[in-house]
């Protein structure tokens, strides 16, 4: 008789990428919080805050971009496992010797260093989960997955805070989480889709596999398309969170690290419902459509209330991540399209190369900011990722009920 249960939601695949990609989180946007003290604290000055924390933000999500590939293809070449076990190990040594930069340069390296070892943990652990829950379950496990993970954005912000805004403290913890992490790495068990794969000999984790089918690179295009409105919000509403609230002349301060936290409590309550919501009405793509819409309301919101107050500018911030936070759903999306050869890469890939389109939409927006001054500039950068979602979200399949178990032909 078939389990209907929902026990193999607490499998230990699934806490453990829950874990992992919590640990990702807080090593992820960690930055974004301490970019303020921890620059001023290596003597950039207060003019050039802003352009030298995007070049270092630029450099890590370049990093992340060239982890995806990486990570990618060997996930479907060695394992699942064996990127669990490298990404984490890498961007934890990374983020432990974060703490002892002492000029940018160094800081930019170990951002590039640990930007790569970030690639690897979320494609692995959701495409693991998926390989790992049946049809029916998939798509709570990877919102589980999500909605813990996101979570450690919230942390981070607490750490720093109780730390006193010992920014190089936060970044020893962050690496020490990881660390202890791979002690539950151990009683992971790897994919049994990806075994069977394996001893037939099929080609595994050929990137350029993406590339030699029409369709096949349409929907891989799509898959990457359908999130850029979700890292314009991190990447340039929240990055830019104190530039942007004094242009709109708000009264009193705003720090990153407040912004960063309510957005992510916002992403972890818009990934939990999305989640939800797809699962009841048994559909990916028409939930991915209204969060986009959430996503345009949210943001027109943001960027025209005017003199507000601290606490409202915050809320803001919080319904941004509601509308962006269709996360989870992506990601699963990516790794429902596409056959078992390939699923890690395109898994690992999707959502390190749309962290990666953060730098030309970074430029973008110094460009349309010199032009059009802050609000507008955002305001014309974010509608383009809208239309380009929208464009691309057509190109997709609705894969809901799919059968994870089929390969790419060559």
């Amino acid at each position: 008789m078939e389990d209907k249960s929902f026990k193999p939601l607490l499998s230990i695949p699934v806490i453990v990428a829950a874990l992992g990609y919590f640990v990702d989180i807080y090593d992820l946007l960690l930055f974004s919080i301490v970019r303020k003290p921890s620059l001023m604290a290596l003597g950039v000055s207060e003019a050039d805050l802003l352009s030298e924390g995007e070049f270092l933000l630029q450099v890590q999500m370049i990093g992340l971009l060239t982890g995806g590939i990486i990570w990618g293809i060997m996930g479907d070449k060695k394992g699942r496992l064996s990127v669990l076990f490298g990404s984490i190990l890498l961007y934890s040594l990374a983020n432990i010797a974060n703490g002892f930069v002492a000029d940018t340069t160094q800081y930019a390296f170990l951002r590039f260093i640990a930007g790569i070892g970030l690639a690897g943990e979320l494609g692995a652990g959701i495409t693991l989960v998926s390989e790992s829950l049946p049809t029916r379950l998939r798509g709570y496990g990877t919102t589980l997955v999500a909605t813990v993970g996101l979570l450690g954005a919230v942390v981070a912000n607490f750490v720093v805070r109780s730390s006193h805004d010992d920014w190089r403290k936060a970044f020893f913890i962050g690496g020490g989480l990881g660390l202890l992490l791979l002690i539950a790495r151990v009683s992971v068990f790897e994919s049994g889709i990806f075994l069977k794969v394996k001893e037939e000999k099929v080609e595994r984790g050929n990137f350029f596999m993406l590339f030699n089918k029409k369709e096949r690179l349409k929907k891989f295009l799509g898959c990457i398309f359908i999130g850029t409105p979700i890292w314009y919000v991190i990447g340039i509403l929240i990055f830019a969170s104190p530039e942007i609230a004094k242009a709109l002349n708000i009264d009193g301060e705003i720090k990153s690290g407040d912004a960063v936290m309510w957005s992510y409590i916002g992403l972890t309550v818009g990934d939990l419902s999305s989640g939800l919501l797809s699962q009841w009405m048994r559909t990916r793509k028409k939930i991915v459509l209204a969060y986009i819409a959430l996503t345009l309301v949210f943001v027109l919101m943001y960027l025209f209330s005017d003199s507000i107050s601290v606490d409202h500018f915050y809320f803001n911030c919080f319904l941004l991540g509601v509308g962006v936070g269709y996360w989870a759903l992506f990601v699963t999306i990516a790794a429902e399209q596409f056959g078992t050869n390939l699923r890690s890469t395109v898994a690992t890939t999707v959502p390190n190369f749309i962290r990666g389109t953060v730098v030309p939409i970074t430029a973008l927006f110094k460009l349309a900011r010199a032009e059009w001054g802050v609000i507008y500039g955002a305001l014309w950068v974010g509608l383009l990722t809208i239309v380009i979602a929208l464009i691309a979200i057509r190109s997709i399949d609705e894969t809901f009920s799919r059968d994870m178990n089929f390969i790419e032909e060559n």
